[in-house]
């Protein structure tokens, strides 16, 4: 018996236009290439040459709101959330304080709160400084552009002092489980969300020349000791100026020194990062460690503009020119 005859079929969708294969298992791969080749298309195209990153914690709030608005749900439910902690994790308010109501847990996160809204302002003072000097070194690209983690707190204040002072800004946001946003001061165009944790640090970690670290919690630790251990283990053939920023809080939370004492790090692993206290301290230490990065950087310019190369008898140049990449795109370290 002949087979009935089929109905006309209509085209099948594009690999790359195929959303249940890009978001299933076998499309991981694809997921991944995207997230590094589609940040590197933007970067490419606003000119970034390479970043200081700023890590901190996103809890923390702006000092007016912090020290007169306490009354306000101040502290967040987790890192990059909207949404508020439980009542019983917020800072008390004034009138509980006046009262003398408060909870004693709750007064002493009223006392912190305004404690480390210090620390917001100080970021965002010294990325505004840092952002400002940067603007005024020549060159073709961008410099030393401060990145963030794009969401609330220490990630706001970085990229709201850059973005004061008429700055490029970035924002390397997370998708993640909850509700969450990126914070309105990074620049448009340089605002970026990820899926994949490793790919996100992969360009915090391959763009940075320097790295400021405040005051913050699992994730500020976690970000911290990725970088110094590939500081530590040379893995990246760049130097990384890293300036922990607030000595009276990380050396109550971890003694670094300690480390050192029992042996767990050489002696020597604590010259990777230098301590600082206030904005002016922490703008000398990244401005001396980035103007020898920026020398060595207009050495190799120097060396490679219009660079002709002799010709042999076979016409084929002897070194090559600068690819495309090393003229135009972001400066990546290479690794060892």
């Amino acid at each position: 018996m002949p087979r009935k005859q089929p109905e006309p079929l209509e085209s099948a969708p594009l690999a790359y236009e195929n959303s249940d294969f890009l978001n299933s298992p076998d499309g991981r791969m694809v997921r991944i290439i995207s997230e590094y080749q589609e940040p590197m298309a933007r970067f490419r195209r606003e000119r970034i040459q390479d970043t200081i990153v700023f890590f901190g914690s996103a809890r923390f709030r702006e000092l007016d709101e912090a020290s007169s608005a306490l009354n306000k749900l101040v502290l967040l439910e987790n890192t990059g959330s909207t949404n508020p902690a439980p009542e019983e994790e917020q800072p008390a308010s004034p009138y509980e304080v006046e009262q003398g109501t408060a909870p004693v847990q709750r007064l002493r996160l009223a006392e912190a709160a305004v404690e480390m809204a210090a620390y917001y302002e100080d970021a965002r003072k010294l990325s505004g400084m840092v952002s400002r000097w940067a603007m005024g070194l020549p060159g073709r690209r961008h410099r030393y552009v401060v990145t963030s983690g794009g969401g609330p707190g220490i990630m706001e204040a970085a990229n709201r002092g850059a973005y004061e002072v008429g700055a490029k800004t970035i924002g390397l946001n997370i998708k993640l489980p909850f509700e969450q946003q990126p914070n309105p001061y990074i620049t448009p165009a340089l605002n970026f969300e990820f899926h994949y944790f490793f790919m996100r640090k992969y360009w915090f970690a391959y763009l940075a020349k320097a790295l400021v670290v405040f005051p913050g919690g699992f994730g500020t630790l976690d970000e911290m000791f990725e970088l110094l251990t590939l500081a530590q283990t040379r893995k990246l053939a760049k130097k990384i100026t890293v300036v922990i920023y607030g000595s009276s809080y990380w050396k109550s939370v971890i003694n670094l020194d300690v480390l050192a004492e029992k042996g767990a790090i050489a002696m020597k692993d604590r010259d990777l990062f230098q301590f600082a206290d206030t904005p002016e301290q922490a703008f000398a230490l990244l401005k001396a460690g980035l103007m020898e990065d920026f020398q060595q950087q207009a050495v190799w310019e120097r060396d490679h503009a219009e660079e002709k190369p002799a010709q042999p008898a076979e016409g084929v140049p002897e070194t090559p020119l600068p690819s495309a990449q090393e003229l135009l795109g972001p400066d990546i370290a290479k690794t060892r």
